[in-house]
């Protein structure tokens, strides 16, 4: 499971992935990403003392290739927006943006295209849960949906593990329908952001 795959492989063409949160880091955060077969295929740095969130996703055969970027446009802002960009060549791929007032209850968030266009939204899966989630337990895992129109293109869903974060990303159409970095890139978003207040 600790593995990377082929060097010249694409870890952008997968249908499920699972994303593993490391323990015990002192600063910021570290995200590990799993292939179907288990051969981690990326890694995720979120950089810990950063006034505006900075967080990359890391390629290659050592998995020390900066491939993705996520880079929240605002400080500590409760609606911010996180602009997705392609590192290897300086282009924005999309943006994400917190919907503040409505995720006081339940998560919700815009998906905007490369040119501000909001395009869909990633939103947890209901109402009910979300409050019981909030106010109740926080044990029980999240599951989001993420939608390009009404449909819906990618589903992340939290494993029950009380003592680590593992999120399942299933893609339900293909690689030239929605892009995989901008799925991933929303999978690592949430549990840098949300996956901080359930495990």
């Amino acid at each position: 499971m600790e593995t990377a795959i082929n060097p010249n492989a694409n870890p952008f063409t997968g249908d499920k992935y699972l994303l593993k949160r490391q323990l015990l880091k002192l600063i910021g955060s570290t995200f590990h990403i799993y292939d179907a077969f288990g051969h981690q295929v990326l890694k995720a740095n979120q950089k810990g003392f950063k006034l505006k969130e900075d967080i990359r996703l890391l390629g290659g055969p050592n998995l020390d290739q900066e491939m993705i970027g996520i880079f929240a446009r605002q400080i500590l802002d409760f609606s911010a927006a996180y602009d997705v960009v392609d590192l290897t060549n300086g282009t924005k791929i999309g943006v994400f943006r917190r919907k503040g007032m409505k995720s006081i209850l339940r998560d919700e968030w815009e998906v905007l295209s490369a040119n501000d266009v909001v395009i869909g939204t990633m939103l947890e899966d209901s109402m009910a849960m979300a409050l019981v989630r909030r106010f109740l337990v926080n044990l029980i895992p999240q599951n989001y949906d993420l939608f390009v129109g009404d449909q819906r293109m990618v589903d992340l869903k939290q494993n029950f593990n009380p003592f680590s974060y593992h999120l399942n990303i299933d893609f339900f159409v293909p690689p030239q329908t929605f892009d995989r970095r901008m799925g991933l890139a929303g999978a690592v978003l949430l549990a840098a952001i949300e996956g901080r207040q359930s495990g």
